[in-house]
């Protein structure tokens, strides 16, 4: 209720941003027109290469692509704004290629070993040659959540030290006075559920899936957490020596040797006076891994802005440009290349278009614009936390993020989708723009996903940037209700995170044009407004906002 009211206020009052200029200038208008199907695919074309070998991170691959945006951008006539006067921000991964084999549980009802790949996936917690559990106690802990401002703390004190921790993915949803209902927050992220996880002292932590909890089915995990894992190097600080998913059948199997039951478990999970729950049964497994330092980058590269005071300040356009690389063991004749042609090479050329729409301006925007191409995204948004963490300009000058994450690939829709819809006041500008193309905007319509927190705004929003993100439409122009999210639905279910992922001759290209003519008109909008975006008041990330502005204010390098 709270977001919705904050939503109506930004819509019913046009903010600060948008009040004092125009919406769009006719300068802008033109060159928006830059902006063509042609345009995009042929970006997507040479970023989805078999070539590229699917731009794993630290490979020739990732290296090709590196090369390839930096190319463009220099074309374009932008300013290096990566180390060392390059356009390549550069930092190291540590790679982690885990080899689990079995997952066994013992209690005194018996015993239960899972099948890797089948029933569980692993990969070690430490960047150490091995990780082991050692007749680890298995307890099951809900969603693994703890949320002051929800009043909602599901490990209610307990000793987890040593422990293995069964975990429910996603948050509470059963309730909408809870958390936010069916829309997934950070807390039902597993990223968030392991970090937790390691912070109580566990040993493990097993999540457990669910195609409805985790918005994909099994295959997406068994493709995108076997093979080579990546993270930045370790820091201070806790880890469990294993991550680990397991199916919902292979689950019930070891809650069976407890006597309990996962439906009845997940209702008593879905209320405030939960209490973790020992299961009597004891976890191990032991497995080696290859750990090595794999070099990557993120490519950056700035447009000056043209007005004394404001060019301080930027407009920040992100998109990954990293994807799976190439599955092994493969059988002959099979497509072992994860080209990552939707996600994300359509992105990174949609940022390319939104690159050569501001050099076709007569002038510079007053604030300057920093294009970011970041790195492995899929492997846990690593580029954008790096960037985030080491900016070029600090995060108290960074107006706005508008991050590209995939591409509309079915053509023009009558709406478009504001992921976190209600959060800032980018909310009337947006609206306002998508109604001059005569469209509407809708909050997230799969809200349960939590999307929000899954791309590379995630990192720059935590830092306090205002962000914005978007999906696609799915109310198509010519197409009966419903087809857009069977669309979506099909194409989760057999391409995501599949070598499948490929451009294809009957991509329509022109619904893409549209979003992305909005995303630079948007920039272009923000980077001539004499005030910043703002979050809404009491939105999650609006304390970070005010931390950061004050931080410029105390460095004496505020405006």
């Amino acid at each position: 209720m709270t977001r919705l009211v904050s939503l109506l206020l930004a819509l019913c009052a046009v903010p600060a941003l948008a009040q004092r200029t125009p919406l769009v200038t006719a300068a802008e208008k033109a060159a928006s027109e830059a902006i063509v199907p042609d345009v995009l695919r042929a970006h997507v074309r040479f970023l989805s290469h078999d070539l590229l070998e699917g731009r794993g991170p630290g490979t020739r691959g990732d290296a090709l692509g590196q090369a390839y945006i930096a190319s463009q951008l220099e074309a374009l006539g932008l300013k290096p704004a990566g180390s060392d006067g390059t356009y390549l921000q550069q930092f190291d991964l540590v790679g982690i290629n885990s080899h689990p084999k079995s997952l066994s549980f013992r209690a005194p009802r018996g015993t239960a070993d899972l099948e890797f790949h089948k029933d569980f996936i692993a990969v070690s917690g430490v960047q150490e040659p091995e990780a082991k559990l050692e007749e680890s106690e298995l307890v099951f802990v809900g969603y693994g959540i703890q949320a002051p401002e929800y009043d909602w703390d599901d490990f209610k004190g307990m000793d987890l030290r040593g422990k293995t921790l069964l975990i429910l993915n996603n948050d509470p949803e059963d309730d909408p006075k809870l958390f936010a209902g069916r829309t997934r927050l950070w807390y039902g992220r597993w990223d968030y559920k392991y970090e937790q996880a390691a912070k109580v002292g566990a040993a493990g932590a097993i999540i457990i899936h669910t195609t409805p909890s985790a918005g994909y089915p099994w295959q997406v995990v068994q493709t995108s957490w076997t093979g080579e894992q990546f993270e930045l190097p370790a820091t201070s600080g806790p880890r469990v020596q294993v991550k680990a998913w397991t199916t919902e059948d292979a689950t019930r199997r070891v809650l069976q040797l407890a006597g309990q039951d996962l439906d009845t478990l997940r209702a008593a999970a879905q209320k405030r006076d939960f209490q973790p729950v020992p299961l009597g049964v004891k976890v191990s497994t032991r497995f080696a891994s290859e750990v090595r330092r794999r070099p990557t980058a993120n490519v950056l590269a700035l447009l000056p802005g043209s007005d004394a005071k404001l060019s301080q300040e930027v407009v920040l356009y992100s998109a990954h440009h990293d994807h799976l690389g190439m599955k092994a063991g493969g059988q002959p004749g099979e497509d072992t290349i994860y080209n990552g042609a939707l996600d994300n090479a359509a992105g990174v050329a949609a940022m390319l278009a939104v690159a050569k729409a501001f050099r076709e301006l007569p002038q510079p925007p007053r604030r300057s614009i920093l294009f970011a191409a970041v790195a492995a995204e899929e492997q846990g948004l690593l580029g954008s936390q790096y960037l985030a963490e080491h900016p070029p300009v600090p995060a108290g000058r960074v107006a706005a993020n508008i991050n590209i994450d995939g591409a509309n690939i079915h053509g023009r829709t009558r709406d478009l989708t504001v992921i976190g819809l209600g959060k800032s006041n980018l909310d009337a500008v947006i609206t306002a723009l998508a109604k001059t193309q005569g469209r509407v905007v809708k909050a997230d319509q799969l809200s349960d996903r939590g999307f929000f927190y899954r791309s590379d705004q995630f990192n720059f929003a935590k830092r306090g940037i205002p962000a914005a993100y978007f999906g696609s439409g799915m109310d198509f122009i010519g197409r009966p209700e419903g087809w857009g999210k069977q669309q979506r639905e099909a194409w989760e279910a057999k391409h995501y995170h599949q070598p499948s992922d490929e451009l294809r001759p009957e991509w329509d290209f022109s619904g893409a044009v549209e979003d992305v003519r909005l995303f630079f008109l948007l920039g272009a909008n923000v980077a001539r407004a004499p005030d910043m975006p703002r979050w809404n008041r009491g939105d999650e990330f609006e304390a970070a906002r005010q931390e950061s502005l004050e931080a410029l204010k105390s460095s004496g390098a505020a405006r």
